[in-house]
């Protein structure tokens, strides 16, 4: 006999509800990309634009909602087969634009992380755990459903896309205080998986660190000790069990000045051309 997980819808519809709010926020920021002339004086659109805003806002929002409790289970084995089109995937990636920019570098306070020169796998892996709920994301859960996003072949676009994106030479450092210790507790507790140079592993969906930000790996790393973050490795999470916050942020500091590839690293002052 199958028992039924009677707490997961529960958490769904909260996370949903949550979410709508997160959305109309996320579609406001979007129609001034789309709906609007960005000026000095318009930056929020009016009239009929605002009209066709508010329609979109429902119109996807309920979607999401119906939606969400729809089974995922064999997304991530479906995107990760497919083969992404990325002219498709360019479409798709406008979602991904009003928090991770145009270049996908995240920004610099570390609130949203670069994806640019991440693994497909672990692009692939952390989508499909957020709109299946294995990861708490109120912001991006109703964005990465199926009513907006698209099936396990949208995942595969959008990432495709993504993996034509150069990193940025420049991410959010800590204050560098500390390094010799962070270093130390890299070579201890995380080079085993992410590899000596933080490059991650593709096939383990181990993912890059190289070249993120220091206060989002930081908030990561409070995130996996607390068990906030529910798709976290439980290797990693007993390993970084009995840090304290000197530690992490020693750690941070070090890995957010690990340099990734110079063929997978943008010039300075690139743009992405596409979104120009």
């Amino acid at each position: 006999m199958k028992v039924k997980n009677i707490m997961r819808p529960a958490t769904n519809r909260f996370y949903n509800w949550l979410g709508f709010y997160y959305f109309y926020v996320f579609i406001k920021k979007l129609s001034c990309l789309f709906l609007c002339k960005i000026s000095p004086q318009t930056t929020t659109p009016t009239g009929e634009k605002m009209k066709k805003l508010l329609s979109l806002t429902l119109l996807l929002g309920l979607s999401t909602i119906s939606m969400a409790d729809a089974p995922l289970d064999n997304e991530l084995k479906q995107a990760m087969a497919a083969t992404g089109n990325i002219k498709n995937g360019k479409q798709v990636f406008k979602l991904c634009i009003v928090c991770h920019g145009t270049e996908g570098w995240g920004t610099i306070d570390g609130n949203y992380p670069q994806i640019a020169g991440q693994h497909p796998s672990v692009i692939i892996k952390q989508i499909a755990d957020i709109r299946a709920g294995n990861r708490d994301n109120p912001i991006m859960f109703p964005i990465a459903q199926i009513k907006v996003m698209g099936g396990p072949q949208s995942i595969a676009d959008v990432t495709a896309y993504i993996g034509t994106l150069k990193m940025t030479r420049k991410p959010e450092l800590g204050k560098g205080d500390n390094l010799a210790k962070g270093e130390k507790l890299f070579y201890r507790k995380c080079a085993e998986c992410h590899g000596a140079n933080g490059q991650g592993d593709e096939k383990r969906f181990y993912p890059r660190l190289a070249g993120q930000h220091y206060d989002y790996v930081l908030r990561q790393l409070k995130w996996i000790q607390s068990g906030k973050r529910r798709n976290a490795n439980k290797t990693m999470q007993k390993r970084i069990q009995k840090f304290k916050l000197a530690d992490f942020e020693a750690l941070a500091d070090y890995i957010s000045r690990l340099e990734p590839p110079k063929e997978i690293t943008a010039p300075i002052g690139w743009k992405n051309p596409d979104f120009q």
